[in-house]
């Protein structure tokens, strides 16, 4: 059991042993029923029209991320900082960036990311080819374009790669192509099937009955739903949550409104046992640590989202929630580190 899911199994245990069940299951009625059909998972991932999916492309891509030859003295990949098993974070408080520097920011889970508009937390890129060519050329691989092309070129193996997921003629091994080859794997990074997943398609006995009154203290008290909502558990939105700190957010590009002053990018719940700490600063160790700064409601601050309001949640509360998260964590094989040219 790796330490994450101790903390997570510990906080869960403690609330269990020191409370008593306050509700039953009720049956599920129609409008119950609504509600959970809007968790349903999507049958297809949508690709950009300018960058369309072929397995030549996204194996490039799967390769790409991987290599810690496309970083700061060939020793820093995409996969440093967004990890599989980790929820495809890095388990940090903040990343090491290079030249002994520090990342400002805890880094995000890059999980069902093909549905989002706006990248990073701060949503300073509306595409993922973009993403990727900003966090290359950034303090964490600290890898000038130029420079990218030219070590990609002086390893023989990524040549044919590239011909085949570029095909046409013309040079294939340039920073744009590096960028849509990534770009494309990313949007393959889906959330497999978790227990919660069977449970709403009629498997009463996928989740526990604390797990399933979660549900509803997250659609209802807890207010959650509010912002993460939909099968990925986000809005995709930005939401000033009430942390401490000078960091504006989105409130760097859009300086005059005031809602969006300290807002960050509502992060997908999915396998979120597996990504602490939380937040876009890393402040929240644990889970119950990010229950309880919602049940407190924040700073209150002109830029505080509306929807953030002190709960009054109880313990009982608390832990149906805890037992509900964990039910989003999905159960299938991880993801295997292909071999590098």
């Amino acid at each position: 059991m790796t330490n994450k899911r101790i903390v997570f199994a510990l906080a869960l245990a403690a609330l269990t042993a020191a409370c008593a069940p306050e509700h039953k299951q009720a049956a599920i009625d129609p409008k119950q029923k609504e509600v959970m059909d809007t968790y349903r998972r999507p049958k297809d991932i949508p690709f950009d029209k300018e960058n369309p999916y072929s397995r030549e492309k996204a194996d490039l891509g799967r390769a790409l991320f991987f290599d810690a030859r496309l970083g700061h003295e060939n020793a820093v990949s995409c996969a440093t900082c967004h990890v599989p098993g980790l929820g495809w974070g890095d388990g940090l408080v903040k990343s090491p960036a290079t030249l002994g520097r520090t990342m400002p920011r805890h880094s995000s889970t890059l999980a069902n990311l093909a549905w989002d508009e706006l990248y990073f937390w701060d949503g300073r890129v509306d595409s993922l080819e973009a993403q990727m060519l900003a966090a290359v050329a950034g303090p964490g691989m600290n890898t000038p374009h130029a420079e990218l092309e030219k070590k990609l070129k002086a390893i023989p193996g990524y040549a044919p790669l590239f011909a085949k997921a570029f095909p046409g003629g013309g040079e294939a091994i340039t920073a744009a192509n590096v960028s849509k080859a990534i770009a494309v794997y990313e949007r393959t990074i889906v959330s497999g099937r978790s227990p919660f997943d069977a449970w709403i398609e009629g498997d009463e006995a996928a989740i526990s009955d604390d797990a399933k009154q979660g549900f509803w203290v997250f659609n209802g008290k807890a207010h959650c739903a509010a912002c993460h909502s939909s099968w990925r558990f986000t809005d995709g939105s930005f939401h000033d949550i009430g942390l401490p700190g000078e960091d504006p957010g989105r409130g760097r590009a859009l300086k005059t409104i005031v809602k969006m002053q300290h807002a960050f990018k509502t992060p997908s719940l999915r396998d979120v046992t597996l990504s602490a700490p939380y937040f876009h600063d890393g402040s929240g160790g644990t889970l119950i640590d990010v229950v309880n700064h919602y049940d407190k409601g924040g700073i209150q601050r002109d830029s505080l989202s509306v929807e953030m309001k002190a709960l009054g949640l109880s313990n009982v509360e608390k832990r149906q929630l805890l037992a509900f998260l964990a039910t989003l964590t999905a159960t299938g094989e991880p993801t295997r580190v292909p071999a590098l040219p």
